[in-house]
C-alpha cells in the first residue's frame, strides 16, 4: 500500500503555509476597537468581518505589504457575529502570500454565532403543568428578540455549560412503544406521567436501530394504560413510511424490548437542576438552576447563527491559501428537528424522502429494496471549493450540529492540533453523502473530479462529547473522498461510532480509494446506539488502510434492543478492498456484514504489541491541547 507520498506533500504545503507568513502584513481585531480605524495595533479594528475586507482591498489594490502574505491578528475577547463570516474566492492568497486569521500572542479569542440572556430575575409566576419539584427553585429571563421575533433556539449554555431542554430522560428509565399503525401515521405508548397541556413544543424522541428520530407531537390521546399520538408533517409520512431504520418491535420477544423513547420541549418536564424551558408564546426562558450557578452574575448564551464561518469558493475560482490558528468557533444551532422534525438514515444524515419499492433492486444493486433522498445538517464551520485551508489548534465547541463540514471540491487542507468538544452531531465531516438530488445507496464518481473532496489530512485532533443531540452521528464521517489521511486523532465519549469511512452500500468502485485510518486512539464510544463500530467502513475503497488503532472502552447502550450489537472494527455493507492491520482492541470483537471482495485481515486484537499501543493517539508536540 502507497499512500503516503500524497500526505507527505499536503502536510509539506500545510509547513509552507505557516512558515511563509513571517513577514505578513498584520490587521489587528480587537473588541474594544473600531471598523472606522486603520487596524494597526495601536488602532484595531472591531470586527473581524472589517479586518477581512481590509486584507480583501489590500490584494485587490495590489498593496506591497502583502507579499508575505497577510495576518488577521485577534486580540482576546467574544466576537458575537450577527450573521456567517464569508470567504470568498477574492480573499484568496497564494502559497507566497497566504491569509491567516490568527489569535494575537497569548489570546484565545471567540466568534460567537450566540446572543447573551440578561437581567435573570427568581421567578414567582405559575407556570401551568410545572412539575411540584421545580416549583420556587425556577429564575426566568426575557428570550432575545431579534428581528421581530422572539429566537428560535435549542441550545442553552450557563458558565460554559449544556443546560439540558426540559425532558424525561433519566439514565436507564425509558419506556418503549408499544405498537405502530403505520397505514393512519398513529404511535401507542404507555400512557405519561404528566398531563401535557400544550403541545406546541413538545417533542418525541424515538431510539430507532443506529439513529434517533425527533417528531413533533400533533396529538396526543390517552385511553387508560395507552396513548395514541401522531405526529406534524413531514416528519410524521417520513417516519412512519421510510423502511431503514424503522422504530423496532420485538415482537418475539427476542431482544431487550421495542424501541425506547423520551419527550422533551414542555414545561411539564422541567423536573432536576440544570434544565431549561422557553415559553416561545411569552417570550420567557425558565432556568433551574445547578447548585453553585448565581444566576445574578452567570454568563448565559443562546445560539443565533446555524454556521459562524463558511468558506465558498466556486469550481471556476475555488478559495486558496486561507487558513485559521487559535481561533475559539462557538455557538452554533441547529433548527430543523423544531420545524420539520427529524427522521435520519445514518450518520445525521436526515431523510428528505424515502420508501420500500415494491419491486427490490436498482441498477447498482439488484436486492435493494429501500430508496432515500437525504439532506445535511449544517456545519458550525462550512468549507466548499476550497484549496488549501487550514486548521491549527482551534477550538470547536458548543455546536448544535457538525463541528467542521468540508462539503465539496476541497482539497490539500490540514485540520491538525484542533478539540472538538460539545458537539451536538459529528465532530468532523468530509465528503459526498447524497442528496435530494442523488439517491444515498449509489455509487457516487462525478465526471468533474474537481467537485470531490481529496488530499484531507486530520491529525492530532481531540474530538470529545460530540454527537450528544443527534446519538447516530459519529467522530469523524467521510463519505465519498479519496487521499483522506485520519491519523493520531483522540476520539471519546461518543454515542455511536468513532470513525466512519465510505459511504453508498455498494459494491461498485466510486469515488473513494487511498484513504487512510493509521494510529488514532477510540474510546469510550457506543454510550447509546447500537450496530456500532469504532472504525466503520462501507462500500468499495480500493487502496484503503486501517493501522495501528487503540480501540477500547467499548459501552453497553442502555437502550438498544440489540445492546451487544457492537464491535471496534465494522465492515458493514459491501466494504471492499480494505486493509486492517495491527490494530490493538482490549477484545477480539469484530463484525463484517456482506462485505465485498478484496479484504485483508492481520493482526488485529488484544494480541497486539504494545509498542502499537502507546504510540497511538495525539503525538506529545500537542499533547497540550489535552489540558484545554
Amino acid at each position: 500500500m502507497n499512500i503516503t507520498n500524497p500526505i507527505k506533500i499536503t502536510a509539506f504545503l500545510l509547513a509552507c503555509f505557516v512558515t511563509s507568513i513571517a513577514q505578513a502584513a498584520d490587521i489587528w481585531v480587537s473588541p474594544s476597537g473600531n471598523d472606522s480605524n486603520k487596524g494597526s495595533q495601536a488602532n484595531p479594528v472591531a470586527t473581524v468581518h472589517m479586518a477581512l475586507r481590509k486584507a480583501r482591498e489590500m490584494r485587490r489594490l495590489g498593496d506591497l505589504s502583502v507579499e508575505g502574505g497577510v495576518q488577521i491578528l485577534i486580540q482576546n475577547g467574544t466576537y458575537q457575529f450577527a450573521e456567517p463570516l464569508l470567504v470568498r474566492p477574492e480573499d484568496s492568497g497564494t502559497a507566497d502570500s497566504p491569509t491567516i486569521i490568527k489569535a494575537a500572542e497569548g489570546a484565545s479569542p471567540i466568534f460567537s454565532g450566540g446572543v447573551r440572556v440578561k437581567g435573570w430575575k427568581k421567578s414567582n409566576q405559575s407556570i401551568k403543568g410545572l412539575p411540584r419539584a421545580a416549583r420556587g427553585n425556577l429564575w426566568v429571563a426575557d428570550i432575545p428578540f431579534i428581528g421581530g421575533n422572539w429566537l428560535d433556539f435549542r441550545q442553552m449554555w450557563v458558565d460554559g455549560r449544556k443546560a439540558v431542554r426540559a425532558t424525561n430522560l433519566y439514565d436507564r428509565e425509558l419506556d418503549r412503544i408499544l405498537s405502530l399503525d403505520v397505514e393512519n401515521q398513529e404511535m401507542w405508548i404507555p400512557t405519561p406521567k404528566q398531563d401535557f397541556n400544550d403541545l406546541d413544543q413538545l417533542e418525541f424522541v424515538i431510539h430507532q436501530w443506529w439513529a434517533i428520530a425527533n417528531l413533533r407531537v400533533k396529538s396526543l390521546e390517552k385511553q387508560g394504560e395507552k396513548t395514541k399520538l401522531t405526529f406534524h408533517q413531514p416528519e410524521s409520512l417520513i417516519e412512519f413510511e421510510h423502511p431503514w431504520p424503522a422504530p423496532f418491535i420485538d415482537k418475539d420477544n427476542e431482544y431487550q424490548g421495542n424501541s425506547a423513547f423520551f419527550f422533551t420541549g414542555s414545561a411539564e418536564l422541567l423536573s432536576q437542576p440544570g434544565q431549561w424551558f422557553a415559553d416561545k408564546k411569552s417570550g420567557k426562558l425558565y432556568y433551574w438552576p445547578k447548585p453553585g450557578e448565581n444566576m445574578n452574575a452567570a454568563e448565559v448564551v443562546l445560539p443565533f447563527l446555524e454556521t459562524i464561518v463558511q468558506i465558498e469558493g466556486n469550481l471556476e475560482n475555488p478559495v486558496k491559501h486561507f487558513g485559521f490558528e487559535g481561533i475559539n468557533f462557538q455557538h452554533a444551532t441547529w433548527l430543523r428537528p423544531s420545524q420539520f422534525g427529524h427522521v435520519p438514515l445514518q450518520a445525521g444524515w436526515y431523510i428528505l424522502e424515502a420508501y420500500k419499492l415494491k419491486e427490490p433492486g436498482t441498477p447498482d444493486k439488484a436486492k435493494l429494496e429501500n430508496q432515500a433522498w437525504i439532506g445535511r445538517q449544517p456545519g458550525g464551520v462550512i468549507v466548499n471549493n476550497a484549496h488549501n485551508i487550514s486548521f491549527e489548534l482551534c477550538g470547536f465547541r458548543h455546536m448544535g450540529a457538525t463541528g467542521l463540514d468540508l462539503v465539496s471540491g476541497v482539497n490539500n487542507t490540514g485540520i491538525i492540533g484542533n478539540v472538538f468538544e460539545d458537539i451536538g452531531g459529528t465532530g468532523i465531516q468530509a465528503g459526498f453523502f447524497g442528496g435530494p438530488d442523488f439517491e444515498a445507496h449509489l455509487p457516487y464518481d462525478p465526471k468533474d473530479p474537481r467537485e470531490l473532496v481529496h488530499h484531507i489530512y486530520i491529525a492530532n485532533n481531540l474530538i470529545t462529547d460530540a454527537t450528544n443531540e443527534d446519538w447516530g452521528c459519529v467522530g469523524i464521517a467521510v463519505g465519498f473522498a479519496h487521499d483522506i489521511n485520519i491519523e493520531h486523532n483522540e476520539i471519546r465519549d461518543l454515542n455511536y461510532s468513532g470513525i466512519s469511512v465510505g459511504w453508498g452500500w455498494t459494491k461498485t468502485i466510486g469515488a473513494s480509494k487511498n484513504n487512510r485510518v493509521h494510529a488514532n486512539k477510540i474510546h469510550r464510544f457506543a454510550k447509546q446506539m447500537y450496530d456500532v463500530g469504532g472504525i466503520y467502513t462501507l462500500s468499495a475503497q480500493p487502496n484503503m488502510e486501517i493501522s495501528e488503532n487503540v480501540i477500547f472502552d467499548l459501552m453497553d447502550a442502555p437502550y438498544a434492543h440489540m445492546p451487544h450489537h457492537h464491535q471496534y472494527i465494522y465492515f458493514d455493507e459491501a466494504s471492499s478492498y480494505i486493509r486492517a492491520i495491527n490494530n490493538w482492541t482490549e477484545r477480539d470483537k469484530f463484525f463484517s456484514n456482506t462485505p465485498g471482495p478484496g479484504n485483508e485481515w492481520d493482526n488485529n486484537g488484544p494480541q497486539v504489541s504494545e509498542e502499537i499501543k502507546e504510540k497511538a493517539g495525539i503525538k506529545s508536540e500537542y499533547q497540550h491541547i489535552l489540558n484545554k
